[in-house]
């Protein structure tokens, strides 16, 4: 450390005053204490609550499902049948050679033992699941449905119950050549519990990682980076603990899915406002001798950004609420709760500690109080002066560029299935495929219908005669409704079984008097993917008007808002259809999750906006000053750039930790958005906002008073006072 920066650190501390009044650096020195003490009472109160969240999340199928569907009733009613919920399995024997006879006695005695230990669905007490050979000798298939899996946490005992007590090491590993394995919808559920029971844990710990990782190597600080980080580690904490509350309060649905997501934008989105806010103090340490007046400018000066940006993002995910697939309703209120958490920690606690930890935490780099900004040719200087000599070739070119990306949405594969939603196989995928193979024009996976009990002769006959149907077998009764399952002769989702379904609700409206629904896995996933498209005609428009709204408050304009929100929508466009260049020959992925699109764009087009904002504030406040809108872009750019593409790579950085975790909507919306947010950093942001606001000048502000100041002549400054 310089003898000058001893000297301002001894300047700032001013002599006490005589009287009784506390001086002004007495007071100064409190309320960063007092913020402090706020925050460490508030994690105190936080932690236990955030600890219980965990218990309180929820992944039964309805906690996915459409609201509104008939799965979703069917999934309902189902479990309040004598029994309770039911989780249909299939126990797979498979032996390439030709099943041998000790291998059907196997079978059977495995059969009898699942009998004996649980109560099985439609099967008369003692009765025996019917186990169907395949044509080649090779593999048998018992189907069955577990009564009382209504909880998630006794279906996934079960699962391991039957995998490790009744198969026993015998479950896919062919030592013998036999391999027996447990799959289902049942076990597919309770494999993808285990994903995520781990998940949190090593979301948590990977994104940490990352992030600090990457703020070493932007603060070139030993000690810098890991105030942003325990920062972010707090608000962590008490978005968890709010979304508990809100949990135990109002019945919120809080899905693993969700509450990953949401670990993932708090130090996403928390480390992006870290970054521009530390990026500012350090530009007002030069200007300002005490560090509390330094980051008082600071917060003026960025503070409206910020909150902007963060508005935007609670502002978009908010409008999932009005989506009826329960996953992404309740995405929502959750990930508004983590992004208005970082907020509130990094424009209070992360002040605080700034300012009481001086202008040594930025050693070896400290900015001194009276030194001029260190001047150097960055990449963003160069990148701002190629924009501005040659706006149109760049603007062409970028377009151009973001319109080839695009075209890869055609090359986007088909709806994923519920098999293919694992990147690592586990067991009930294995079984899958084995069923498959052996049983290649019938479904193991029935179909339920349930029809009230008053119809249900009625409801039988027209299920059975529905094409398609190949098999009715009569399940429970309980409070007027009745049971049947019914199997499809072609394959769990396939074009044949989803024709077949809409058959069947077809016909089923005929029966008079009879209320029918058709459930099940297979209806689940139709009524997925159907929920989901209606969902992007209802939330895009709406997440697309809440962002032009707060642009439009933010730069007292129409085009610049319009502008931004036309780019993000081209980079959003431009990384889905880089995933469909990649997704199934590269990556290996068999479709694409039917809640990609939506989600990917309100996280795009909100965390994409962040650093329009950013860039457009920076650009306003230079114009404010006095400076043309071409110079304004350019000064704004080189003062920014740096920081916000830090940013970018940060927030891409934290969003491809989700593709680590072996569950492929994860990946594809962690590489997707990551791909999106590099982009709109290093191309749109960069080049083609800065190229518009080349071209465009002063009508970047129409109608506002700076467009009319410089149509005026003037430079602005006189009507932004007024403003």
């Amino acid at each position: 450390m310089g003898p000058a920066t001893h000297v301002t650190e001894r300047a700032a501390t001013p002599t006490p005053p005589p009287g009784g009044r506390a001086p002004a650096g007495s007071r100064r020195r409190a309320i960063p204490w007092a913020v402090i003490a706020l925050w460490i009472v508030a994690l105190a109160l936080a932690a236990p609550f955030a600890g219980k969240l965990m218990d309180v999340t929820r992944d039964k199928p309805t906690d996915y499902l459409p609201g509104s569907a008939d799965s979703t009733r069917v999934q309902h009613l189902v479990e309040q049948l004598p029994g309770g919920g039911t989780s249909a399995l299939l126990l797979v024997h498979h032996r390439d050679g030709g099943l041998t006879a000790a291998d059907r006695e196997l079978a059977r005695d495995q059969v009898r033992q699942v009998a004996a230990d649980y109560s099985l669905a439609g099967e008369k007490t003692g009765a025996l699941p019917r186990t169907i050979p395949s044509k080649d000798g090779k593999t048998l298939l018992t189907a069955f449905s577990l009564t009382g899996m209504g909880d998630e946490d006794v279906r996934d005992e079960a699962v391991h119950h039957i995998r490790d007590r009744i198969i026993g090491d015998r479950a896919g590993d062919g030592r013998d050549g036999l391999t027996v394995e447990l799959g289902g919808p049942g076990a597919m559920a309770a494999d993808s519990s285990a994903i995520f029971e781990s998940a949190d844990a090593t979301l948590m710990l990977g994104t940490a990682v990352v992030v600090a990782l990457l703020l070493i190597l932007t603060y070139r600080s030993p000690v810098l980076w890991l105030i942003p980080l325990l920062v972010v580690g707090a608000a962590a904490l008490a978005a968890r603990a709010l979304v508990y509350g809100l949990v135990q309060a109002f019945d919120l649905t809080a899905t693993s899915m969700n509450t990953s997501v949401m670990t993932v934008l708090i130090f996403g989105a928390g480390t992006d406002y870290a970054l521009l806010l530390v990026s500012r103090y350090r530009e007002e340490l030069r200007r300002h001798e005490r560090p509390f007046d330094a980051m008082t400018a600071a917060l003026r000066g960025c503070g409206p950004a910020v909150l902007a940006s963060s508005g935007t993002v609670a502002a978009g995910l908010l409008c999932l609420l009005v989506a009826d697939m329960n996953s992404v309703n309740a995405l929502g209120p959750v990930g508004a709760v983590g992004v208005v958490c970082a907020l509130a920690a990094m424009m209070t606690l992360l002040p605080a500690l700034l300012v009481l930890l001086g202008r040594r935490l930025f050693w070896p780099l400290i900015p001194a109080y009276g030194s001029a900004s260190p001047l150097r040719r960055t990449l963003f200087s160069f990148m701002g002066s190629s924009a501005g000599r040659r706006p149109v070739t760049v603007l062409l070119g970028g377009v151009l560029l973001l319109g080839a990306l695009c075209l890869g949405n055609f090359a986007m594969p088909g709806d994923l299935r519920e098999q293919d939603t694992f990147t690592e196989k586990p067991e009930s995928v294995s079984a899958q495929e084995t069923v498959q193979q052996a049983f290649p024009r019938s479904s193991s996976q029935p179909l339920t219908v349930l029809a009230r009990s008053s119809a249900a002769g009625d409801v039988e006959r027209t299920v059975r005669g529905t094409e398609g149907v190949v098999r009715v077998e009569k399940g429970r009764s309980g409070g007027g409704w009745t049971e049947f399952s019914a199997y499809a002769k072609d394959a769990p989702e396939s074009a044949g079984e989803q024709a077949t379904i809409h058959r069947l609700r077809g016909e089923l409206d005929g029966p008079a008097g009879a209320e029918a629904l058709v459930g099940g896995q297979s209806a689940q996933q139709l009524d997925m993917q159907e929920t989901t498209a209606d969902d992007r005609m209802r939330v895009i428009p709406l997440v697309l008007a809440a962002v032009l709204v707060i642009l439009v408050a933010l730069l007292r304009s129409l085009v610049a808002p319009l502008v931004l929100t036309v780019a993000v929508v081209a980079s959003w466009g431009a990384a889905l259809g880089l995933g469909g260049l990649v997704f199934e020959p590269v990556l290996g992925f068999e479709g694409l999750d039917p809640g990609i699109p939506l989600m990917t764009f309100v996280f795009l087009v909100a965390l994409g906006v962040d650093y329009g904002i950013f860039l457009m504030h920076r650009t306003r406040e230079e114009s404010l000053r006095g400076m043309p809108v071409t110079e304004a872009a350019l000064v704004a750019l080189r003062t920014t750039g740096g920081v916000i593409a830090s940013a970018g790579i940060v927030l891409a950085a934290t969003f491809c930790v989700l593709a680590t975790l072996p569950m492929v909507l994860m990946a594809q919306m962690g590489l997707v958005i990551a791909v999106g947010v590099l982009l709109d950093t290093f191309l749109v942001r960069t080049y083609l906002v800065t190229s518009a606001a080349q071209l465009l000048k002063r009508w970047m502000w129409w109608p506002g008073r700076l467009f009319r100041a410089g149509s005026r002549g003037g430079t602005g400054a006189e009507g932004a006072r007024r403003e």
